[in-house]
């Protein structure tokens, strides 16, 4: 666990403000430390993004939460009003989803997902308190496929991904045309991809393409080759040490999705960016 920690301190963006900060987390796990939730006011779920595993998890929250505790789940698209399901009254008047969105230290969308039982009271709390003290900008959403934010992102993402193969483009190519060149983190399309974690897109994507199947874009849900033989070799992003890009040393190879072997990422050149 402190590992786990020690990784996410050292990643670039940092996740937390000052490095400073480290000694305020406290590590655990949820086979020995479960009964310490009973200390906390608010308990954020962030699991892998399968309804019968969170279900596990908020089943011994609910074991082990004093009345009043706030819990929600970072879902990027599972619908709340599963995953409260055979829970307690007081746990469901205590539950939503609050999305924030990866990285979640500087990205300012924060989703507030209510479910059939959350509390008017819960929902203006986080509301107020994702804008004053999380210096985000809070947005109620309804509980629908993705909500907003991943609805809209996912979608753009998808075309993208069914785009660069027919255009021939590389995903350098690709970074470069959807970042800081039209408003959007450098980060772009394939690095935010590998930065999130590609297993996390491919849930959601899976979501959307179960879940909204009369979409007049449905086909584009649809995942393409390339993706699902990186799910296979669990080319992953970040987390594997290799997604749609890999660090070999202190070279940056980026993935050909031709030969969906690894080369070296090619510089761009144009007169007008940086």
């Amino acid at each position: 666990m402190n590992e786990h920690l020690a990784n996410a301190l050292k990643s670039n963006p940092s996740p937390i403000y000052s490095q400073k900060f480290a000694s305020r987390i406290t590590t655990g796990n949820t086979t020995d430390d479960m009964a310490k939730i009973a200390l906390y006011d608010w308990i954020i779920e962030v699991v892998v993004e399968r309804l019968d595993i969170k279900k596990l998890v908020f089943e011994q929250i609910d074991k082990y939460r004093k009345p009043g505790t706030l819990v929600t789940s970072n879902t990027s698209g599972i619908p709340i009003k599963f995953m409260s399901e055979g829970r307690s009254e007081d746990f469901q008047k205590h539950f939503c989803g609050t999305h924030f969105f990866n990285p979640a230290r500087y990205l300012k969308l924060f989703e507030i997902i209510p479910g059939p039982q959350t509390s008017q009271e819960v929902l203006d709390f986080l509301f107020d308190y994702g804008s004053r003290f999380l210096g985000k900008t809070s947005v109620v959403a309804k509980d629908t496929p993705a909500f907003i934010g991943n609805r809209i992102g996912i979608f753009g993402i998808q075309s993208l991904f069914h785009l660069v193969k027919e255009m021939g483009l590389t995903i350098e190519e690709v970074d470069k045309l959807t970042g800081p060149v039209i408003g959007r983190p450098k980060s772009a399309t394939f690095r935010t991809v590998d930065v999130v974690g590609l297993d996390t897109l491919v849930h959601v994507a899976n979501g959307l393409y179960e879940g909204v199947p009369n979409d007049e874009a449905h086909d584009l849900f649809k995942l393409p080759g390339f993706i699902n033989k990186m799910m296979e070799n669990k080319w992953l992003g970040s987390k594997t040490g290799q997604g749609f890009y890999k660090k070999v040393d202190k070279d940056i190879l980026s993935l050909d999705l031709d030969t969906m072997e690894y080369r070296p990422a090619k510089k761009l050149r144009s007169p007008h960016w940086n």
